[in-house]
């Protein structure tokens, strides 16, 4: 299973974006506070649209419960990091749970957290004139490589509403 972790998110908006695209997986998110909005904030139900009744997700009081709670491969996401994410494998031939971890829009992930995962801190590529990505579209950009790896598990390939001959129709 897939999950994004968001460690002390800031911007309502961002999260609302990455509700909807966790919808759209099938993937868990999990929440690490203190988060910065309330999770009833109209913003985010509004970037979130109609789906988040439908989202699986938790929310911790910290980094250390969220470790205690979840086991599985853990992926960090940092612009320090020396490795670009698609250097990655998450076929998950072993059937793990893979956690995409992302930190705060302001400052990311701690460095302490990071130096004890060295090996699984990775990169998104981007030029020099770009700090960093936003970060709902970081986590879209992620998702979907795994999602990529895996086949892209049992998401529709085609649109389920107009029906799959929609633009062969007049």
């Amino acid at each position: 299973m897939n999950h994004i972790v968001l460690f002390e998110p800031e911007i309502p908006q961002n999260t609302g974006n990455i509700m909807r695209t966790c919808v759209a997986t099938n993937t868990i998110l999990h929440l690490i506070k203190p988060l910065g909005f309330k999770l009833d904030e109209a913003s985010v139900r509004r970037s979130g649209v109609n789906y988040i009744d439908k989202l699986e997700y938790y929310v911790y009081e910290n980094i250390e419960e969220f470790f205690s709670k979840n086991k599985g491969e853990y992926y960090f996401f940092t612009r320090y990091g020396h490795v670009p994410h698609t250097s990655f494998d998450y076929t998950n031939k072993e059937n793990k749970d893979l956690y995409f971890i992302f930190g705060k829009e302001s400052t990311g992930i701690p460095k302490q957290i990071l130096k004890e995962h060295l090996d699984r801190c990775m990169r998104i590529p981007m030029t020099k004139n770009v700090r960093a990505l936003n970060l709902a579209n970081c986590c879209s950009i992620v998702i979907y490589e795994a999602l990529r790896q895996q086949d892209y598990n049992d998401l529709l390939r085609e649109e389920p509403h107009k029906g799959c001959d929609y633009l062969e129709k007049d």
